[in-house]
């Protein structure tokens, strides 16, 4: 039995897609997985420092990862009108922004790769946890924040003010779907058992769907926002038939997104292919 580290974050769209794969009814043949639950930052510093086997991340931070990670097609979170959002304790424009401190969900999520391409002078950036975000708001350690994740849904019982969608701002601008995160997998794992990997996850989203009741209580032991709408939510706009197999438009909104990033200099180039 081969042992694997799979790392995931704590939020009901991954512990749903997850769920099946950890639990046993959608089995990977000869592999038991080792999980690791933490916040998406968190698992893009282990995945730099080559800690995980498999995990997910944020997609800026695959553009430093591209030579020791292959990418999976399923598992992954990518759609539309699922962006991050700007947020403020009350209405102001991005460009009364510039130069003013940002709370984002760390440097190298998608959410803060989202806000640099925007435009420049964002650089003044206070790096939290995602669910600290709009708390820093509030108490006024941050003029403004970047929030993703339960958090869209929830902004303004804390009385803040939407500034900008920045998903909605990436759809316009590029005519893509917003890529956030994928899974990836070490390439010395080798191609075969990458292969086999893929399957199993999308057997676990498969199974996900099918049984939506079953991951309910595991979704709610790990979730910070308990709202059982909130919840549903949070999984209808981010898991998909993108989280299912990226297709073409997912990986033509990928391959968007680190052509921009390399033209700013954000990420590096590399030559090897996502998968």
């Amino acid at each position: 039995m081969r042992e694997l580290t799979l790392g995931y974050s704590p939020c009901p769209n991954d512990t749903f897609i997850f769920y099946a794969l950890i639990h046993g009814q959608s089995l990977c043949p000869g592999v038991r997985f080792t999980e690791r639950l933490e916040d998406v930052e968190t698992l893009n510093k282990l995945a730099l420092a080559g800690q995980l086997d498999l995990t997910k991340i944020s997609y800026h931070a695959l553009g430093h990862l591209r030579q020791n990670y292959a990418l999976l097609r399923s598992g992954g979170a990518l759609g539309r009108g699922c962006g991050p959002l700007v947020v403020a304790p009350a209405a102001t424009s991005m460009a009364q922004l510039r130069g003013k401190t940002i709370a984002i969900p760390g440097k190298l999520t998608t959410a803060n790769l989202l806000l640099q391409l925007y435009g420049e002078g964002y650089e003044k950036l206070l790096v939290l946890p995602f669910h600290q975000i709009m708390p820093a708001v509030v108490a006024g350690r941050a003029d403004a924040g970047v929030i993703i994740h339960e958090s869209r849904f929830t902004y303004q019982q804390q009385g803040l003010k939407q500034v900008v969608d920045l998903g909605e701002w990436w759809e316009e601008s590029s005519g893509c779907p917003i890529p956030l995160g994928g899974i990836l997998a070490r390439r010395d794992l080798g191609s075969d058992l990458i292969g086999q990997l893929d399957q199993a996850l999308r057997r676990s989203v498969e199974y996900a769907f099918a049984h939506p009741q079953e991951p309910q209580n595991y979704i709610r032991e790990h979730a910070q926002e308990l709202d059982e709408e909130v919840i549903r939510s949070h999984i209808a706009l981010y898991v998909n038939d993108f989280s299912l197999d990226l297709g073409a438009e997912g990986i033509r909104a990928i391959e968007t997104l680190f052509a921009r990033a390399e033209e700013r200099g954000i990420i590096p180039p590399c030559e090897l292919p996502l998968f």
